[in-house]
């Protein structure tokens, strides 16, 4: 590959407006603009991976809902079935806005598998919560016909948790490198990839799990040797002390530093803290930077004027 690819993640709201507006048509307006964003960097190797907290979601009611008529979907094939369909969305709409700008590359959308490892201690300790809200009794029932895992979620009702285990190998990782070589545009690892284990004889078996997007996504642009990493998501700037007085943005920061912030406890398990993590597993495998910001600003977040620059 004569040029490393930029690795971009879109966070839920590149793709899913804020405000609960998620109807297929509004998601297709959303992903047209973040995609209009993108546009800068047509002429470089380009990868772009997905959450589908929303979708994935979903996807699990609908099954739910429908289970009296037809079988119910496992976790795994939920997963699946959102990347197959946000995947034709993401390519659909980088597909017009290149085109529309006179800088017209192919897409690909990539259905893709992330393998963990059986023996991950969080198969033992579930603490990813999914889909809806359920009232007490029905949470009891589910866990005890369908042996669910659920807890009350401060105090919204009772949510069913899965295991989220760390990523260990994307299997699609030379079909992606030879896409990106070819100079397709790709979109791979959605919602972290469909999450397998590999069985003694070396096939592959599709598990109840999520795998976190962002490390998913640094496993992958260290694999691929990604020279940036962009983080997109819902805020310009990594924040200290965030939704206080006192609160500072971070512009440019060291990998140690901001290590020593997410030590302290600076950044929030469910939101910012992925982010931060997947920034200093990438650059901890090589790369040479992350940057945290908002789809609006990630033009000046590629030139460095904007977002959280970090650097080894």
């Amino acid at each position: 590959m004569p040029q490393p690819p930029v690795v971009v993640a879109l966070g839920g709201n590149a793709i899913a407006p804020p405000g609960g507006r998620n109807s297929v048509a509004a998601q297709f307006e959303r992903t047209e603009e973040t995609a209009w964003r993108l546009v800068h960097l047509a002429d470089q190797p380009l990868l772009v991976t997905h959450g589908n907290g929303p979708q994935v979601g979903t996807a699990l009611l609908r099954s739910d809902l429908a289970a009296e008529v037809v079988p119910t979907q496992p976790l795994d094939a939920c997963v699946a079935d959102t990347q197959g369909g946000m995947g034709y969305m993401l390519q659909q709409c980088l597909d017009n806005a290149f085109s529309a700008a006179g800088r017209r590359r192919p897409t690909v959308a990539l259905v893709t598998r992330t393998v963990v490892a059986l023996d991950d201690p969080a198969f033992e300790h579930p603490s990813k919560p999914i889909g809806g809200f359920y009232e007490e009794a029905e949470a009891r029932r589910r866990m005890a016909a369908d042996r669910w895992v659920m807890s009350e979620d401060a105090g919204r009702g009772w949510r069913r948790v899965v295991p989220s285990p760390e990523p260990v190998e994307i299997v699609e990782e030379e079909a992606i490198r030879d896409l990106l070589a070819a100079g397709v545009v790709v979109v791979a690892a959605g919602g972290g990839g469909v999450p397998v284990v590999r069985r003694p004889d070396g096939s592959l078996t599709g598990v109840e799990a999520v795998v976190d997007k962002d490390l998913a996504t640094a496993l992958l642009a260290g694999d691929l040797g990604a020279g940036l990493l962009l983080l997109l998501t819902g805020v310009e700037h990594v924040a200290l002390d965030f939704g206080r007085p006192g609160q500072r943005d971070l512009h440019d920061v060291t990998a140690v530093e901001l290590a020593r912030h997410a030590a302290e406890g600076q950044f929030a398990p469910g939101s910012m803290l992925p982010k931060v993590r997947a920034a200093l597993r990438f650059l901890e495998r090589g790369g040479r930077r992350a940057v945290i910001t908002t789809p609006e600003l990630s033009e000046k977040a590629v030139a460095g004027e904007a977002g959280t620059q970090v650097t080894p």
